[in-house]
């Protein structure tokens, strides 16, 4: 009946579950992120319960409800496996999920059934009169999903694994996973130009309590790398490499490693090793057309480019980055390293249509679409030849005032290609007021100002240039 309908509805609403902790769809591509879970399950058995559930939530966003119960009943078998003393505590998600996808399946006795199990277990397990509970681990549970969930949920994972550390500072889970959690945000701010937030400390609590995980070492060594402390950041990759040589979530991040430390020889050999254990992995294939593109531009700089390797190294680059587009279209920096390859191989039209599909989105992050007006204008810069339409792209990027990498590197580019050509001679009216543009978009009033009144010199008549100059003046 409907009012049994709506009265259900309300109590799904407050379970603690995927379902309710808001993981939306458009932030993730489910076929990359499926392939990641079914992986993970593979080679890392402690978390499967986890793995499950968030894997019965991915199989019902896209539309896979029978699939999405056979993965829960799969979580409560490792329930019963792992802690046969804790079934209730241990599977509140799991019945949460239960009831949720239940209710999508207009079955809802069925979902009304485990919504009891849920509100009666929490009774329980509860020490409040309300019946309200709030455990660690489910807490945990949300981190670790608001991980898989991307950029947009890493703040909310930290948060979770915060929260979970209140009850249990020592659990080595829940210091794994605010390392993560932590080392991740600090690489977004590093694009963003936010603040730091140095992971330094979180990871290596986390190793301490976690002396066998080499995802945590791979990140502690990455992190390490990034500080200039690479011979120590080595020493973990190396060990780490002892410990699990078969292992595809840390091989990835050692290839990472070497990659940036500039042996790209020996990240393409983990790599492909990794490629063979997971053959669907996306970061796998992201990390090859990086490797080759690396090798692509070192030939080219060489006196005779060996023609046939370079055109073998594009093709190479050309599938795996494709690979990842196909699977992962959310994956914006991606689309502009394809761009860059077929660029390097004069395939220019192919390059602009990848360019343009990407600034035609209109849900990009700002950070994302300055990188993207950075690499375009390049692309116009250094392989179209049109400084025109490379100063224009850049300045398009300096107009999003959001400070980002992205943001930097449009600033430098075009300050350097107005400098140039303006110290050269070859700089008009329209450079010089072009120039005062990029000042005042960077604070710059008193640069703006000269560049302005020296444009007006040399074009007295542009209205433009005195109504900015105008403006300018009354700002100050």
């Amino acid at each position: 009946s409907a009012i049994s309908k709506n009265s259900l509805k309300t109590s799904l609403l407050q379970l603690e579950c995927h379902f309710t902790w808001t993981l939306l769809k458009q932030h993730v591509s489910l076929e990359a992120l499926e392939e990641t879970i079914v992986d993970h399950i593979k080679f890392v058995t402690e978390s499967n319960i986890i793995d499950y559930n968030i894997l019965s939530y991915v199989c019902h966003l896209k539309n896979a409800n029978e699939e999405a119960l056979r993965s829960l009943k799969k979580a409560e078998e490792a329930v019963q496996k792992h802690h046969p003393g804790e079934i209730a505590r241990r599977s509140l998600v799991t019945w949460g999920n239960y009831a949720w996808i239940y209710y999508h399946m207009q079955r809802y006795e069925e979902a009304q059934t485990y919504v009891s199990k849920v509100e009666n277990s929490c009774k329980m397990l509860s020490s409040t009169a309300d019946g309200k509970i709030q455990l660690p681990e489910i807490y945990a549970e949300q981190g670790w999903a608001s991980l898989r969930f991307g950029n947009n949920y890493f703040e909310r994972a930290k948060n979770c694994f915060e929260n979970a550390l209140k009850s249990e500072p020592d659990n080595p889970d829940f210091n794994a996973g605010y390392a993560i959690a932590m080392y991740r945000l600090e690489n977004l701010s590093e694009r963003y130009c936010e603040e730091k937030r140095p992971c330094l400390e979180a990871l290596k609590r986390a190793l301490e309590l976690n002396p066998k995980n080499t995802t945590i070492m791979a990140l502690l060594a990455l992190e390490l790398q990034r500080l200039k402390r690479v011979d120590e950041g080595e020493r973990y990759i190396e060990e780490a490499l002892q410990i699990t040589p078969d292992f595809p979530v840390f091989l990835r991040y050692a290839a990472n490693f070497y990659r940036r430390n500039g042996e790209v020889d020996k990240a393409v050999e983990i790599l492909k090793k990794t490629l063979a254990l997971t053959p669907k992995s996306v970061f796998l294939h992201h990390q090859l057309g990086l490797c080759y593109r690396f090798k692509i531009l070192q030939l080219k700089k060489t006196r005779y480019t060996p023609r046939e390797e370079v055109e073998n190294l594009i093709q190479l680059a050309i599938f795996h980055l494709k690979t990842v587009i196909d699977k992962k279209p959310t994956f914006i920096s991606a689309h502009s390293d394809l761009a860059s390859i077929y660029a390097l191989g004069k395939r220019y039209e192919e390059a602009e249509e990848i360019f343009q599909e990407v600034l035609q989105r209109n849900n990009l992050f700002c950070g994302e679409k300055q990188e993207i007006y950075f690499n375009y204008g390049n692309f116009q810069h250094f392989h179209m030849n049109s400084e025109s339409k490379a100063i224009k792209y850049y300045i398009e990027g300096l107009k999003m005032e959001k400070d980002s990498y992205g943001r930097k590197k449009c600033r430098e580019a075009v300050e350097t290609l107005l400098k140039r050509k303006i110290e050269s001679g070859l700089g008009d009216a329209t450079d010089i007021g072009m120039l005062g543009l990029v000042h005042n978009l960077n604070g710059e009033k008193q640069k703006a100002i000269e560049c302005y009144k020296k444009a007006i010199a040399l074009d007295p008549s542009n209205e433009e240039y005195q109504n900015a100059l105008f403006e300018l003046q009354l700002s100050i």
